[in-house]
Formats: structure tokens, C-alpha cells, sequence
């Protein structure tokens, strides 16, 4: 009797784990779009962050005219800050998993995307 407990136990252990790894490689797809914003939140985090903190003035949609006016060092931290909550809060709704190749490019698709888009966007911020 005590037998098939374990064997039932066994069981269901072995069918929540490949439950657990079917969702691991086939998410649904608001999950890589989480991914995605996650990314492009999480990469923007690094200019706005090191600017604020650095005390220089720094691009921001808050700026006047939006993202072409210069923001305050705390304007910039402030949104640093919030660009890395969301995209935290955004990872954990993306599911991001290092078993999941899919989650991880489409992830560094967003940070490649911000990184590029920026970098051509502000290339005259210094001038």
C-alpha cells in the first residue's frame, strides 16, 4: 500500500517537472514581448543612471523638448530608477530563463535595439 503512495508521488513529481519545462521552451507571446521591453528598459537604465550620478545633464522624456532638452541629474536618476524596476518587474513577466534561448535573444534584441536607436539619437548631445 505504502508503495503505490511513492509510486503516485513519483508520478506527479515527474509530470509537474515536465509541465515546468514545457513552459521553460514554449511561452506564450506577451511573454517575449515582456522580454523584449525588458530589455530596452533595462539597457536605457545605464546612460540616464551614470549621467545622474556623475551630475551631469542628460536627455530624458521629461526634458524640454521631450528627449532633446537636457534633464537634471535627479531627473535622470529618478528615471534610471524607474526604467529598472519596470524592467525588473518586466523580466519576472517575461518568465526570462537561462534555459529558454528563445526569452534570452529576444531579450538582447531589446537591448541591442535602445543601444543602437540611442546611440544614433544622441550622437550630436555633446555638440
Amino acid at each position: 500500500m505504502g508503495r503505490g503512495r511513492l509510486s503516485d508521488l513519483t508520478s506527479a513529481h515527474e509530470t509537474a517537472l515536465n509541465n515546468h519545462l514545457f513552459e521553460d521552451r514554449f511561452m506564450k507571446w506577451y511573454h517575449y514581448i515582456a522580454c523584449f521591453c525588458a530589455g530596452l528598459l533595462l539597457a536605457n537604465t545605464v546612460p540616464h543612471f551614470v549621467h545622474g550620478i556623475s551630475g551631469d545633464s542628460f536627455p530624458s522624456p521629461f526634458a524640454h523638448p521631450p528627449g532633446k532638452g537636457l534633464s537634471s541629474p535627479t531627473v535622470n536618476v529618478l528615471w534610471a530608477l524607474a526604467n529598472l524596476l519596470i524592467g525588473y518587474l518586466l523580466l519576472r513577466v517575461g518568465k526570462l530563463s537561462l534555459t529558454n534561448r528563445w526569452s534570452l535573444l529576444v531579450f538582447f534584441a531589446g537591448v541591442v535595439y535602445i543601444s543602437v536607436t540611442l546611440s544614433i539619437a544622441f550622437v550630436d548631445k555633446m555638440h
